[in-house]
């Protein structure tokens, strides 16, 4: 192979081919006399003696014969790569054999108990940076146990809502929902009849996962037969607050489709006030909720009802169609409000109906008379 004397020279060392120059000058030994020159070109002269075993020793050492393999970026990649696999293996074959919760250590139970001591008394303050990671733990339910929940205060829980509201997917923020947030907001409102203002703020907080508020809670509250103060509460909460319709849409047409308690017609009245533009078949589950109280005669509904059902009508009737107008004049005519069935029916059929319903009530009212 023919390379020219720059490159050659290049090739070497500049420390290495000084050292050979010295050891030349040094055992009468000429370089030059080992190549022969073609047209610019090096090659190595047939013939040449080659060099002995200590001058072999010696090139050797000035070249750095021992040197390591050069890794590539790509070669450090890969490494890594493999690295991370086996250590997610490994995670999974634990996770198998211990049924996907790790034992916590008696030193982190230590921790959190401690917390959950600081949190009973909690006014105002920041809480402990062992608490704040929580959300990022896998097993974030059991060590949240550890704090004792139900001795936190109001404040503390405030804290620990913004908390897990903002960290957790809407999933495991309902279980936060309905394991820890409902189940205290329920005994204060049973204890003082009314609800604290920081649970207050801590149920306002958790709408900012909706579709884990109305999992977690809205929906968990109406199948436990709550009381009608809590779902006013509840309520009110949903009034003051920004809901996107998709997830309001899909709580509506969740709650007509339950059995029907005075909290459903109260959170369909609120969700309904606030004028979403609803898809049809909420609008078709709806008309069906009502529609089926026409089989349930002798069952005297309360205000609640007629005001949920007015309010529908008013946000509505321009979407209602004839076979639903006709629905609802039959649940009407069995069941009667004198207040507010004829405000009904007047949304539903014009003036003309309101004039000749008040007519009928007056001639009735007159006769009893």
């Amino acid at each position: 192979m023919k390379r020219t004397m720059s490159e050659y020279m290049h090739g070497m060392n500049y420390s290495c081919f000084v050292a050979m120059r010295s050891f030349t000058h040094t055992h009468d030994f000429n370089l030059y006399s080992l190549v022969q020159h073609d047209a610019g070109f090096v090659t190595v002269a047939d013939g040449a003696p080659g060099l002995s075993p200590e001058e072999e020793a010696v090139v050797a050492a000035m070249m750095g014969g021992d040197k390591q393999e050069r890794r590539t970026l790509a070669d450090i990649i890969m490494e890594k790569i493999q690295e991370k696999e086996s250590q997610q293996a490994m995670a999974d074959v634990e996770e198998e054999v211990d049924g996907g919760y790790t034992d916590i250590p008696q030193k982190v139970a230590e921790v959190y108990t401690d917390i959950g001591k600081i949190l009973a008394r909690y006014t105002a303050g920041k809480l402990p940076k062992a608490f704040k990671v929580i959300p990022s733990l896998a097993n974030w339910e059991g060590v949240l146990y550890l704090t004792r929940p139900d001795q936190w205060t109001p404040q503390a829980m405030f804290a620990a809502t913004r908390i897990f509201a903002s960290n957790l997917n809407p999933k495991m923020a309902q279980r936060f929902y309905n394991l820890v947030l409902l189940d205290a907001v329920r005994a204060d409102i049973v204890e003082t009849q009314k609800l604290n203002y920081h649970y207050y703020r801590c149920l306002k907080k958790a709408v900012y996962k909706p579709a884990a508020f109305f999992k977690g809670i809205l929906l968990p509250l109406c199948k436990s037969q709550c009381t009608l103060r809590e779902a006013a509460i509840v309520a009110s909460v949903l009034q003051r607050v920004s809901i996107p319709v998709h997830h309001s849409a899909v709580a509506i047409h969740k709650l007509s489709q339950m059995e029907y308690s005075g909290a459903a017609s109260i959170f369909i009245k609120t969700l309904l006030n606030k004028k979403y533009s609803l898809p049809a078949p909420v609008i078709g589950s709806l008309v069906r909720h009502y529609a089926s109280f026409i089989k349930d005669e002798e069952t005297v509904l309360p205000v609640l009802w007629h005001q949920s059902l007015l309010v529908f009508v008013q946000r509505y009737k321009g979407e209602l169609k004839d076979k639903a107008r006709e629905s609802l004049k039959a649940v009407m005519k069995i069941h009667f409000h004198h207040k507010v069935t004829p405000e009904i029916r007047r949304e539903l059929f014009g003036a003309q109906a309101w004039k000749d319903e008040r007519a009928a009530v007056l001639a009735g009212a007159t006769m009893q008379e």
